[in-house]
């Protein structure tokens, strides 16, 4: 007897097959399993979603059989595939695209034996335990109480903790009780990035055992990502720790998810499916029934406004509060144990100075005495431009609206855009001068003038100060980022410089002074999120200093900045996460910004400007026809702004220019009715002559960059 089943592959949104495609199968197959279909001329992965109607007698003989079914694989579970519909359907894309994409890559390329020879190996392997393999330490009072409410509440819970408070100690023993209750549940902890995950991964491992903890993130080999995948879909790992990719993952006895750091904008993909992992975490946890915690020093604002009871929020989130550090006592003030801020007003100091004189004195006195100082600089290379003061010639980089950033390290002139590299000319290629200097400053400068600066400092066994530096080059290589990390927490380094990869969730022992170099750029931004972006990037900075206890009180965080009254200054001397938000909100709430509205971008790419906005413009203008057939979408269309076409920031990258359009609602209903209404006018309008030259359109919901 022939069965017909609706099999979900990868087409992506722009093919416009974004449903499961129909395939012949001589037997029953159960909705989730893993098979292999014919399409086109190739062999691909596909996800069983479950019967498709029989199709007329016409069609009926093209339909194509099955290739293979990865036999011995348990099926997805019903769970896992109405979160990978959400996940389409909210985000505009095809339902094969996002379930395979959740998948890891090499399953891609097994046969049905080679999937079966390694689920033999899995079987043989002995079973997971979880059994505590060190006592847990011991709570604080704000720990304990956050506790008893996550045992007592069903969540979601916003875990507002100061940094160095003992988040990850509550997640630990959160995961503890749900893994001593339910014999076979599983846990989810999600961190903003791949360098987190393993000193994560080493506390868990340590507490629950390395048999119960796997990693799963973007930067595994694929064998290393099946075999982590394979773990948490048969339920033998307990606790699964990773990245953005990770909230997708199969974990059939899901009972707990945490966020740490939940405010992070690495947490939104940025390509494909341009899902957040935090907002996927909170569906994902009504969907499986489990509990959801998000931990942050300095939360999302959204996440801010959801937790604050009736009239002031809508209090979806349950708040927990833990302001003071791991130390103090419920009678000390919050601040006693959190660095001490310091600006300093660089319109006083002489022009072309890059450390001030009180500051650089500070991080000499601090190595004098052993400790360590962290240096924030949040743009790579030795400078953003490379320029010639004789014409004016600067370094843009031929193929995209952006300069080229100069790389005194192998001198070399880069785009980070698009990734086109030339070694640095001799002579300015516009005029001949043979004097080319630089405008602005990255870390290899501040890396290399620390060295001049801090010449005569001593450790005390009478070294010179030792300097480094971690951001997006110097940890390229495979291995060199952990290698660095291990040398800052052995003491081998006086002073770190870095970007913002050195800021959060790092647990550095030995670090007294943090210092933000250049911050002042994000508060001037057109970005509407800009000032709470630099607001958490310093606070979590700042709670780089001080994290041990004995060398709290004299820990301090000094902001190099023009702007010293600025009110986002004042909110971070006095460590005041709170009060800021309320003023944010506030200003949010006047303006109709996020939280209080519902935004989503159409982007378009092309090779002209013109054809990318024309493209946008044209599809507007199809949408809002005035006499719609669909009355409940003429009803939607009335709520939703449709904002003029504009170019992106940086509008050309790889000679493709980019543009987009803003759509904006008080109702996230009605845009996702007005969104879903696009792809097929998308589509259609890709078809028509004048539109052709559109290279990719894409639709972001819930976008974080403007």
């Amino acid at each position: 007897m022939t069965h017909w089943l609706a099999v979900a592959v990868a087409t992506p949104a722009h093919s416009g097959l974004g449903e499961p495609l129909t395939y012949r199968a001589d037997a029953p197959l159960a909705p989730g399993s893993i098979v292999r279909v014919p399409l086109g001329a190739r062999e691909v992965l596909g996800v069983a979603w479950g019967t498709a109607a029989t199709p007329a007698p016409d069609w009926a003989a093209q339909v194509r059989p099955l290739a293979g079914v990865f036999e011995g694989l348990t099926p997805l579970s019903d769970d896992w595939r109405r979160l990978i519909a959400f996940t389409a359907s909210y985000y505009q894309r095809a339902l094969g695209e996002v379930a395979l994409a959740a998948l890891p890559p090499q399953l891609r390329t097994l046969s049905s034996a080679q999937m079966a020879r390694r689920l033999r190996r899995l079987g043989e392997a002995p079973p997971a335990g979880a059994a505590a393999a060190a006592a847990p330490t011991a709570l604080t009072a704000e720990q304990a109480a956050a506790l008893a409410r996550i045992a007592q509440e069903p969540g979601p819970f916003l875990l507002h903790g100061a940094t160095g408070s003992g988040k990850t100690e509550v997640y630990m023993q959160a995961a503890a009780r749900v893994l001593a209750h339910q014999p076979a549940a599983q846990v989810l902890v999600l961190v903003p990035e791949i360098n987190l995950t393993p000193q994560l991964e080493a506390r868990f491992a340590a507490r629950f055992g390395a048999a119960a903890c796997v990693s799963l993130h973007s930067g595994l080999t694929p064998p290393q990502r099946l075999a982590a995948w394979l773990a948490a879909h048969s339920g033998r790992a307990r606790i699964v720790l990773g990245t953005r990719v990770a909230v997708l993952a199969s974990m059939p006895q899901l009972a707990l998810i945490v966020v740490d750091e939940e405010h992070d904008p690495s947490y939104k993909q940025q390509e494909g499916a341009r899902y957040s992992a935090r907002d996927l975490a909170l569906m994902r946890g009504r969907l499986a029934g489990a509990q959801v915690i998000l931990g942050s020093a300095t939360p999302s604002l959204e996440s801010w406004h959801a937790s604050a009871p009736a009239p002031e929020g809508p209090g979806r989130l349950r708040r927990l509060a833990m302001p003071r550090r791991v130390g103090l006592t419920p009678a000390d003030d919050p601040a006693t144990g959190l660095p001490r801020v310091r600006r300093v007003d660089m319109s006083r100091q002489p022009r072309g100075t890059l450390i001030a004189a009180p500051l650089l004195a500070a991080i000499g006195e601090r190595v004098a005495r052993g400790e360590q100082a962290l240096l924030l600089l949040n743009r790579r290379g030795w400078a953003p431009v490379l320029h010639c003061a004789d014409c004016g010639w600067k370094s843009e980089c031929p193929h995209c609206s952006a300069y080229r950033v100069f790389h005194r390290i192998d001198r070399s002139l880069r785009c980070h855009h698009c990734g086109f590299t030339q070694p640095v000319p001799r002579a300015c290629p516009a005029c001949g001068n043979l004097d080319l200097g630089s405008l602005g400053r990255g870390t290899e400068q501040l890396e290399a003038q620390l060295a001049g600066l801090l010449a005569d400092v001593r450790r005390p066994d009478g070294a010179p100060a030792r300097i480094a530096r971690i951001d997006a080059d110097s940890t390229r290589g495979k291995g060199q980022l952990d290698s660095a990390l291990a040398q800052v927490h052995a003491g081998d380094i006086d002073v770190l410089v870095g970007t913002q990869m050195i800021a959060k969730g790092h647990d550095f022992r030995r670090v007294t002074l943090v210092a933000a170099i250049q911050p002042d750029a994000a508060l001037f931004s057109s970005d509407f999120r800009a000032p709470e972006r630099l607001f958490a990037l310093l606070l979590q900075a700042a709670g780089r200093a001080g994290r041990d206890a004995a060398s709290a009180a004299g820990s301090e965080m000094w902001v190099q900045t023009h702007h010293p009254q600025h009110p986002l200054f004042e909110a971070l001397k006095a460590h005041d996460y709170p009060g800021f938000a309320a003023r944010q909100l506030a200003e949010r709430a006047q303006a109709g910004l996020p939280p209080f509205s519902r935004l989503a971008l159409l982007r378009a790419e092309a090779r002209t400007q013109a054809a990318a906005q024309a493209f946008l413009a044209a599809t507007a203008q199809a949408a809002q026809q005035p006499a719609h057939p669909d009355p409940q979408l003429a009803e939607a269309l009335a709520q939703v702004t449709w904002y003029p076409a504009v170019p992106l920031a940086v509008q050309r990258v790889a000679d493709i220019e980019r543009a987009q359009m803003l759509l904006e609602s008080p109702s996230r209903a009605a845009l996702q009715r007005v969104l879903a209404a696009c792809p097929p006018l998308l589509h259609q309008l890709r078809t028509v002559p004048a539109h052709r030259g559109i290279v990719r359109w894409a639709i972001d919901v819930d976008p974080l960059a403007l």
